[in-house]
């Protein structure tokens, strides 16, 4: 989820997965990232949604959000998030969702988030979702600001 022009996608095809996906709202960093792998980018569906909209996106083993989901600050567009996760992770699958922790920001790119820690993600995923780790961690922005991130790992019931 919001992979945009992030390399994660390159590592994952390194590392010889090959069921890829790449959702993300803007076409521009979805265009950055195919010009950035080549060839390599016909291994992976790519596809132009906003989270909260999207329909049907197929199933995957394991979601990865780093730094979407703090953007929905409203309680029906978290629910549609999670109902997603909920369709699209099927049982004994992982979601990983990143997002500023409690002491991080309260706005980014000019647009407020919410802040969480794993207790608090735990509560969003509720029904059908177990959370079986979580994390801190301090990201360093191109621009020098350390910003405070929590990580919950759940497993989809």
């Amino acid at each position: 989820m919001g992979g945009g022009a992030s390399v994660l996608i390159d590592r994952l095809l390194d590392l010889g997965f090959e069921t890829v996906a790449v959702l993300d709202i803007s076409g521009t960093a979805l265009e950055t990232a195919r010009a950035r792998l080549g060839r390599r980018s016909g291994a992976v569906r790519w596809i132009e949604a906003d989270v909260t909209e999207a329909g049907d996106i197929g199933t995957f083993d394991i979601w990865h959000d780093r730094a979407v989901f703090h953007f929905l600050t409203e309680a029906a567009d978290r629910a549609r998030y999670v109902e997603l996760a909920r369709r699209t992770v099927p049982a004994g699958g992982h979601l990983i969702v990143a997002t500023f922790a409690d002491e991080g920001p309260r706005r980014c790119s000019d647009l407020d988030v919410c802040r969480y820690n794993p207790g608090s993600l735990a509560s969003e995923f509720g029904n059908g979702f177990s959370l079986v780790g979580g994390a801190g961690e301090t990201h360093t922005t191109p621009w020098g600001f350390q910003q405070a991130f929590t990580y919950g790992v759940f497993v989809r019931r």
